[in-house]
């Protein structure tokens, strides 16, 4: 009888062991295919944007071309996700897209459409609310909060290689260069101190800039997508000491994830979409 009571207690607890496990992967399933299908949205969203406007002048035509790239990298990193993170990667690079789309409309007179949720980092970040003009290296570098023929490139603002960039437009995209190599040259902190020393919208100062200020997990802990005090109920982002649990934004040495930006190793002609970078030593 002993012998029987013990089988059954030992048949009982392999029973609910097991019925744990194959709800514990039910419920990874269902959330990589809801975090997915909130990737796609984002995704075909941006598409409809990008088909749908044609620029009118250099700011509008450069945010517009940025959009398409960040489109182009949404779709391969949704094709190839198989985590619930890399998911959320994807819907990040089609939010970010979609502010370059919000940039294009702003920059032709447009209604800049509806708000869109905040990049992770954007916030810390900062944004430039004046204008700036400074010598570097040779070269006039200027930054706007507005677009015009003399500062075509905008920044919805968020982390580059680990360190936060303001959302404004720029002359030149002096980020890319770090987007590209996945660090900053040396160089890098005497540029910022230059361009926005003294600028309100700016919460750091060269020094914090150097040692990446602002913890980009923190600005997301509210408001989740899936449940939880995170975005997947972890600890932090994803359970790592910095966005992703790697040293970087997305945890490979650049913005997403590989050696350069988009999985090439320029911006598709060997500069930076028409600046070269001269002598900069990022």
């Amino acid at each position: 009888m002993e012998l029987l009571l013990i089988l059954a207690a030992v048949g009982a607890v392999v029973y609910f062991v097991s019925r744990s496990q194959k709800s514990t992967t039910r419920h990874r399933t269902v959330t990589l295919d809801d975090a997915k299908a909130d990737a796609r949205q984002a995704i075909e969203r941006l598409g409809g944007q990008i088909y749908n406007l044609t620029g009118t002048d250099d700011a509008s035509r450069q945010s517009l071309a940025d959009a398409s790239e960040r489109f182009t990298a949404a779709g391969s990193q949704i094709e190839q996700a198989n985590s619930p993170m890399q998911a959320r990667l994807a819907k990040q690079t089609a939010l970010e897209g979609l502010y370059y789309i919000r940039a294009a409309r702003l920059a032709m007179g447009m209604d800049p459409g509806p708000e869109i949720p905040t990049l992770d980092g954007q916030k810390s970040a900062g944004e430039v609310t004046e204008k700036r003009t400074v010598d570097f290296e040779g070269r006039t570098i200027a930054a706007s909060p507005s677009p015009s023929s003399a500062t075509p490139n905008y920044y919805p603002g968020g982390r580059v290689a680990g360190r936060p960039v303001p959302a404004g437009w720029y002359s030149e995209p002096w980020w890319k260069p770090a987007l590209v190599a996945g660090a900053w040259g040396v160089g890098s902190m005497l540029l910022f101190s230059t361009m926005f020393a003294g600028m309100a919208g700016v919460p750091y100062d060269a020094q914090a800039f150097e040692s990446g200020v602002g913890d980009p997990s923190a600005e997301t802990g509210a408001g989740d997508d899936f449940g939880g005090g995170d975005e997947y109920g972890g600890g932090d982002e994803y359970g790592g000491g910095d966005e992703y649990g790697g040293g970087d934004e997305y945890g490979g040495g650049d913005e997403y994830g590989g050696g350069d930006d988009f999985g090439g190793g320029d911006f598709g002609g060997g500069d930076g979409g028409g600046f070269d970078f001269g002598g900069f030593d990022f």
